[in-house]
């Protein structure tokens, strides 16, 4: 399956904690609308409930994702409510 390029640049949700090379998470990415689910990958290990940020589209629902904090909230939570 191609890349899937609409989903590069979009943040998301660990539903399931990436465990770096060990292993992929589960990530609810807000795309087209609405929310789809795909295995996350990341170099590093990242906690489930982790906001994250799409780097990259491995094609076949995967993704590369790094943590992220979003810095219009400014209030250092990464996003939590």
């Amino acid at each position: 399956m191609a890349p899937d390029e609409a989903v590069v640049g979009c943040t998301g949700r660990l539903l399931v904690g990436t465990r770096g090379s060990a292993g992929p998470g589960e990530v609810l990415v807000r795309v087209r609308g609405g929310t789809e689910t795909f295995l996350a990958w990341s170099d590093a290990p990242l906690e489930r409930g982790s906001t994250v940020l799409v780097i990259e589209s491995r094609g076949t629902r995967q993704v590369q994702v790094i943590a992220w904090d979003d810095p219009l909230l400014g209030d250092g939570t990464g996003g939590a409510r």
